[in-house]
């Protein structure tokens, strides 16, 4: 594939078609090519390691892959597919396997279900899921089961995977409230914390909104002493770029958490000039927000660690939004960490 691709992970359950719908729908917007990976099951690697250690010519090529040809049969009934299609069957450990053809093929990004077949139902998160989206090398997206999906009735348009929003980009549909989870309607919501998050996170999410025309919803947090009257979870309102000349009635942590947010996006908004940006600054718990975000978002976009600590752990904005979110759900590594360090 001469283009990045994007790489959809499958193991025939129904969390795995979500997240190849998913990213059949991501490499279309993209104008790149899919490439479709699998990990073989146990009796396939342990054929396939047997037919190649006796070298056995009367032994058949082709093994058992029921998952390979039932995930080809789903892709052939698409609508639409990308210009380009390839599968892969991978052997090992599942987050393994998927670590390494990541590396190998650097694609645009890997999308995968927030569970597979082995996952307990009163999970979340899979085990797998979360070891990839730690350590891969780049940007995972993470598409929840059908059970986390919330009612979508104020996002016209916006389907179950995130399609493009009910209204022209920078304008809330119809209905949507303005300061609740509508205002995020078919947007790419991007947790921002203006002084650590990567350029890497930034690009990813700005990329995304271009190829789905949509709008770019930045959230940060700030700060806010505890004190009797304070409410944290009221709901956030979104600011145009515009409106930020008048400070209006924000206090000053509020002011100060824009002014840093206009500052970081500059050479974003320079660099992709058609894609509208709402910004918004809340009190307190930026995970929560983002969940909130999530109902009704095209794709939130999450750093996965702080640039300057190299470690295995996830983040814990990123950890918390992946286990609770509604929707699809970008965890994205710093690509070029020495220029973020």
């Amino acid at each position: 594939m001469s283009n990045p691709p994007v790489i959809a992970a499958v193991d025939g359950s129904d969390h795995s078609l979500r997240a190849l719908e998913w990213a059949r729908t991501a490499a279309l917007s993209r104008g790149t090519g899919l490439l479709v990976a699998h990990v073989l099951p146990d009796v396939s690697q342990l054929y396939a390691g047997r037919r190649s250690s006796l070298h056995d010519p009367n032994e058949p090529e082709r093994f058992a892959d029921p998952v390979g040809d039932y995930v080809r049969g789903v892709l052939e009934a698409a609508p639409e597919l990308p210009r380009e299609v390839r599968y892969e069957a991978l052997e090992g450990s599942v987050p393994e396997a998927l670590r390494v053809i990541a590396a190998e093929a650097a694609p645009t990004m890997l999308v995968m279900g927030s569970r597979g077949r082995g996952g307990f139902a009163t999970l979340l998160l899979g085990s797998n899921s979360r070891a990839v989206a730690t350590t891969a090398t780049c940007p995972v997206v993470v598409v929840p089961h059908a059970d986390r999906d919330a009612p979508r009735a104020d996002a016209p348009g916006g389907g179950a995977h995130g399609g493009a929003p009910g209204g022209a980009p920078g304008t809330d549909p119809p209905g949507t409230d303005p300061h609740g989870a509508g205002a995020s309607a078919g947007r790419v919501v991007l947790g921002l914390h203006a002084a650590e998050t990567p350029e890497d996170v930034l690009l990813f999410a700005f990329a995304e909104a271009a190829a789905r025309g949509t709008t770019v919803q930045v959230v940060s947090a700030y700060a806010v002493p505890p004190g009797p009257t304070l409410i944290v979870d009221s709901p956030f309102q979104v600011i145009p770029p515009e409106a930020l000349a008048d400070d209006g009635d924000a206090v000053p942590a509020e002011r100060e958490m824009l002014r840093s947010q206009t500052q970081r996006l500059a050479p974003l908004r320079t660099r992709y000039p058609d894609v509208p940006v709402e910004q918004a600054a809340v009190p307190g718990d930026a995970a929560g927000r983002l969940v909130d975000a999530s109902r009704t978002a095209a794709l939130v976009v999450v750093g996965r660690h702080h640039p300057r600590r190299r470690s295995l752990l996830m983040g814990s904005v990123a950890n918390a939004v992946l286990q609770h979110a509604h929707g699809p759900v970008a965890v994205v590594p710093a690509l070029h960490p020495d220029e973020d360090a």
